[in-house]
């Protein structure tokens, strides 16, 4: 990256031989989705974008795995006045501000210009499967696990899973994953289709994910880009849709006693008790 860019804190860039990689920093186990990830992911692929010496970018996390979504402990602080009881028309456009600049953060990804490759070790959870979704091409290793955990936590997940995930593995799977929240498991995510190869370690899996990166670059990056964008014409015209259909609900109704009782449960590690309102 030029030394004239801004400074990507959520994690280390590496350009080597027109592919770029992202590998999102650890906090603590593994990677998490804080501030910092969603102020600054549109800045850094509209980078990548423009970087001529990019043609294909690889995105994956450091350590034992990909990412544990969303940073709830810090997180939950820049969302609270939003949630508070009470809150009224400001409020509530102020939380559908907020949910259309964390959705920029994902959708960057898929509108990149240039292929983006997931690789996929250990758990990719709730906003991982965001993320995951919006890259072109998803490969894990065996260890990789997957849950869209939004209904467990009392909310919908409202950043590109529900917008992106049923063109990936059909209507019937991606209800399936998103009702139940159930973890599967990288044999499982290849039998849907969310996973297109599964490595026996996660360094085979880095290694593939460089090898394929490398065979992609190797063509010509106009007809390449060309293709993306005509592949996105439709599926993205679609999630920009649901996107806009899912922040307008949340921004309504993600304010609710299963919301707050979930985070309740969550920080006293337990299981939350639903009551539908």
């Amino acid at each position: 990256m030029s030394s004239e860019a801004e400074p990507v804190t959520f994690a280390d860039v590496t350009v080597d031989r027109h592919v770029a990689t992202v590998t999102m920093r650890k906090t603590g186990k593994a990677p998490r989705m804080g501030a910092s990830f969603w102020a600054e992911m549109p800045a850094l692929f509209a980078r990548l974008e423009r970087d001529d010496s990019v043609r294909v970018v690889i995105v994956r996390g450091e350590g034992e795995h990909f990412t544990f979504g969303l940073d709830l402990a810090t997180m939950a602080a820049d969302v609270q006045p939003y949630l508070a009881e009470g809150a009224m028309a400001h409020e509530r456009r102020g939380l559908l501000d907020v949910i259309g600049r964390m959705q920029q953060a994902i959708s960057c990804v898929a509108s990149c210009d240039k292929p983006v490759i997931a690789a996929i070790g250990g758990w990719c959870i709730g906003g991982g499967v965001d993320l995951a979704c919006a890259c072109d091409i998803r490969i894990a290793s065996a260890d990789a696990r997957f849950s869209v955990r939004e209904t467990r936590l009392g909310m919908v997940a409202d950043v590109g899973t529900l917008a992106r995930l049923p063109a990936i593995v059909g209507q019937g799977a991606a209800r399936l994953l998103a009702f139940t929240g159930d973890d599967i498991d990288a044999a499982r995510a290849k039998d849907l289709g969310l996973v297109t190869d599964v490595y026996a370690t996660q360094a085979e899996l880095f290694e593939a994910a460089r090898d394929l990166a490398l065979r992609i670059a190797k063509n010509s990056p106009l007809a390449v880009r060309g293709t993306k964008s005509v592949l996105n014409a439709e599926s993205e015209k679609a999630a920009a849709e649901s996107l806009r259909a899912v922040a307008l609900w949340n921004s309504a109704f993600l304010a609710s006693h299963d919301l707050r009782e979930a985070m309740v449960a969550f920080m006293e590690k337990r299981d939350p008790r639903f009551e539908g309102r």
